[in-house]
């Protein structure tokens, strides 16, 4: 997600880096790669112009202080760290200010949400997770089956509102405005306080389909336009809003597939364009993927330094908080069983996919270069475990058995190396955790760790000390390639220890491979 633009002001930021003034020439050069990825990221052309310009502006007679003072210890910073700041602050500003509001009808009134755009944008499954957001705040939604063209689009609406156990209304042979009108009948009888209407939408936007939604809108007076956008077709989606916004006046727009997006140019052009809030992204299938916009967070992601916030959020959202305070103390005690590791597991594949975690924890995208995340491995070990006896999985001493090993690869459908594999990764788990536990306020405070706060102070350096242990878990599995070398340690003496760890490794491996072939010449004598 977002690969091209966090290439973009990477490429710009090393330029600067070791330059001791921020002037017209070396802004410019750095400006010159910011902008090919803007526009590689389908950036509306004018946008673009307007944000380089806002950036330059601020950038140059800006006075860089080599040392500043932050909680009573200098810290260094040159002009690349002011150049990202400054595009920083202009990102934010581009997709701000943050409105994720909904407006509801006070009283005994029912509020009326009208979601338009154009086909195969996901609007009936923003639909049913829109629903399902108001559901868990306590709102009593109904669906409108307005969407009478799309062949099974009436059936699609019916299925999620029955998997989210909210009523949908469709009325066969009746025209939409029609349709919308006996809908909020409907609603007042029932005793439903919210009304979301799914409507039509087409390839293009064409006549038919405007004066259709022209009427519905006036028909039903809604309280909210939602109009939703595919972020995949680029500066296409900003022609789309600003079309639906000179029609229809909508309050705000929610972009989906965005996880799926490598250059999420609609995201950074639609607020500018249209003058209208991003209110919500849709991220993932799943019912539960409707995420309120944060351009900060979405500013951090572009610029490589991960989203804290949306990862804390994830987390508290599929986690429960007692169970996670009793996990805590067994995983930072090192004391933990394959079950517990299993959950966990669990936890990460309800969070979403892997390399999307791994984006919104800070300098992993360099780590993770253009490594593939498999979700898949997962899945693996989820039945790896489950293959194993409740014993096994309390005593994983007991795993040392070849035939216990071979039982389980037969069970789980996979290989003996894997299940080697998977063990591995939890005494290497085991064996990292023991050591975050022994370093007080390393983890902090997120529910059950007290806890993941390491993820709030994670840009201070602190994340240095786990990347031996993600190695030994095997993450670099998971990414599909040998995990790299960690850079950037700023001890020697770290740097020494590292490099030892890694020779004595090379040292073992070739020792292993000399007495392998010692017994393979013995055998065939």
């Amino acid at each position: 997600m977002l690969d091209t633009l966090y290439k973009g002001f990477k490429s710009a930021r090393e330029k600067l880096t070791g330059k001791t003034v921020l002037d017209e020439s070396n802004i410019r050069d750095a400006l010159r790669d910011v902008r090919m990825s803007l526009l590689e990221a389908d950036v509306e052309f004018n946008v673009v112009k307007r944000f380089l310009a806002n950036v330059e502006e601020k950038a140059l007679g800006q006075l860089v202080q080599t040392k500043v003072k932050h909680k009573g210890s200098k810290k260094e910073v040159g002009p690349a760290e002011i150049f990202i700041n400054i595009c920083h602050d202009e990102l934010v500003a581009l997709m701000g200010p943050v409105d994720t509001s909904i407006s509801f009808k006070t009283g005994t009134g029912i509020t009326i949400i009208m979601m338009v755009g154009l086909q195969g944008a996901g609007k009936t499954t923003t639909v049913g997770k829109l629903a399902n957001k108001l559901k868990s705040e306590g709102h009593k939604p109904l669906l409108v089956a307005a969407d009478i063209y799309r062949p099974a689009a009436v059936d699609q609406l019916k299925v999620l509102g029955a998997q989210l156990d909210i009523p949908v209304f469709s009325k066969p042979n009746t025209a939409p405005p029609s349709l919308a009108s006996l809908a909020l009948r409907e609603a007042r009888f029932e005793g439903r306080d919210v009304v979301i209407i799914d409507t039509a939408g087409r390839l293009t936007i064409d006549e038919f389909l405007m004066n259709e939604l022209v009427q519905i809108r006036d028909v039903t007076r809604p309280d909210n336009i939602f109009l939703v956008l595919d972020a995949m077709t680029g500066q296409d989606a900003v022609k789309t809003a600003k079309a639906f916004d000179d029609t229809l006046g909508i309050s705000g727009s929610i972009l989906t597939k965005l996880d799926g997006d490598a250059r999420g140019g609609a995201a950074l052009s639609v607020k500018e364009i249209t003058g209208k809030p991003i209110k919500f992204l849709g991220m993932g299938e799943t019912l539960d993927k409707l995420d309120e916009f944060r351009p900060e967070g979405l500013a951090d992601r572009i610029l490589g330094f991960g989203d804290i916030v949306g990862l804390v959020q994830d987390f508290e959202g599929v986690v429960d908080e007692k169970k996670a305070e009793e996990d805590a103390k067994k995983i930072l005690s090192g004391d933990f069983t394959l079950m517990t590791f299993l959950e966990q597991i669990r936890t990460i594949k309800k969070m979403g996919s892997l390399k999307d975690i791994f984006e919104k924890m800070p300098f992993m995208q360099d780590s993770l270069g253009s490594a593939q995340m498999d979700d898949s491995q997962l899945v693996k070990v989820e039945a790896m475990i489950l293959s194993m006896t409740k014993e096994e999985r309390n005593k994983p001493q007991l795993l040392q058995q070849q035939g216990r090993l071979n039982r389980i690869a037969k069970g789980s459908g996979t290989t003996l190396k894997d299940v080697r594999d998977l063990l591995a990764r939890y005494h290497g788990m085991r064996k990292m955790m023991k050591q975050v536990g022994q370093q007080p306020g390393l983890l902090g405070n997120l529910p059950g760790f007290k806890q993941l706060n390491m993820l709030r102070k994670v840009k201070g350096g602190q994340m240095d000390g786990l990347f031996e242990g993600l190695d030994d878990m095997g993450f670099a599995d998971l990414a599909g390639k040998k995990a790299p070398v960690r850079t950037g340690v700023k001890r020697s003496s770290d740097r020494a220890v590292m490099n030892a760890r890694i020779e004595a490794k090379k040292k073992r491996r070739s020792q292993s491979k000399k007495a392998a072939k010692n017994r393979k010449k013995n055998r065939k004598r």
